[in-house]
């Protein structure tokens, strides 16, 4: 009886550990993943079920060796009385609970410690709820460092914020610093004689000319595969308004394309518009190395 005890406890909380690791994998993958479903789901289900059955079986294996423990014991000492036997017992379950603790953690967190990309993609999506309304003011800046108050901006401003806070990046002497040792290589559509970093970096085409100098180009496709978190994206709007926005770790309503974080004049925004204007260019930079 005891052997059948000790066995039927180890799978229950086995089973249970494996349940709440399953559980924890499951919430994860649906908030980073969001709307991309039944196969999120599925996959959730069966990686749960499989920790299930193999921490059961764990468990049940450290009930056999219990059982055998205490059975000789039992012979040189006597039965043990059931709270001896819970006394004794209670270092596997301990052990088991802090695994499924370990396990459990959200992978994510780590992930987003290593991964540049996710890092910037949440700094963007930080700046929603914040960063109210567009306002294109020419505004003086310091420098470097410069910004204008966090609840208003502009598309530009999205990007600058979101490589400052996640990669400490700082877009503003990256393209104030390339312009004063390059300026011809940038456009003159504005008459400039020099470099102004109160708004070079807050212009779509000086930002672009940089990650083109940078080797950050990538092709501009109608894949939306192609198109990874952490992804620049720029775009002319009506009236030949250039635009840039981030690539999102999040899918569209029917899960064909990833959202876009940005400010196209409400305040920074994450929603569907990867193709809701001609894209004019797509760069992946995230290191300020050359």
């Amino acid at each position: 009886m005891r052997f059948i005890a000790h066995t039927l406890i180890g799978a229950v909380i086995g089973s249970l550990t494996g349940a709440t690791v399953g559980f924890f994998g499951w919430l994860e993958y649906v908030r980073i993943k969001k709307l991309d479903g039944v196969a999120v789901a599925f996959g959730a289900v069966y990686f749960g079920f499989s920790l299930m059955l193999i921490m059961g079986v764990l468990g049940a294996a450290i009930g056999l060796w219990r059982a055998r423990f205490f059975r000789k014991r039992s012979d040189r000492y006597g039965p043990p009385t059931l709270i001896k036997t819970l006394n004794a017992c209670r270092a596997w379950p301990t052990a088991f609970l802090l695994l499924s603790v370990w396990i459990a953690t959200p992978h994510a967190w780590a992930e987003t410690a290593e991964n540049p990309a996710r890092r910037l993609v949440n700094a963007a999506r930080a700046q929603v709820g914040v960063t109210l309304t567009y306002n294109p003011a020419y505004v003086r800046l310091s420098y470097p460092g410069g910004d204008v108050a966090p609840e208003q901006g502009v598309c530009t401003d999205v990007i600058v914020r979101a490589y400052r806070a996640a990669l400490k990046i700082d877009l503003q002497k990256l393209v104030h610093e390339d312009m004063k040792s390059s300026f011809a290589a940038y456009p003159r559509q504005w008459a400039l004689r020099q470099p102004d970093p109160n708004i070079d970096h807050r212009r779509v085409p000086n930002l672009q000319t940089l990650f083109q100098r940078k080797g950050a180009s990538l092709p501009v496709t109608p894949d939306p595969t192609d198109y990874r978190p952490g992804d620049l994206v720029t775009q002319m709007l009506p009236g030949n308004l250039p635009h840039i926005a981030i690539v999102s770790d999040r899918r569209s309503l029917d899960g064909a394309r990833p959202l876009m974080i940005h400010n196209i004049g409400a305040g920074a925004r994450e929603e569907d518009g990867l193709f809701a204007f001609p894209i004019t260019g797509h760069y992946r930079f995230v290191s300020a190395s050359p």
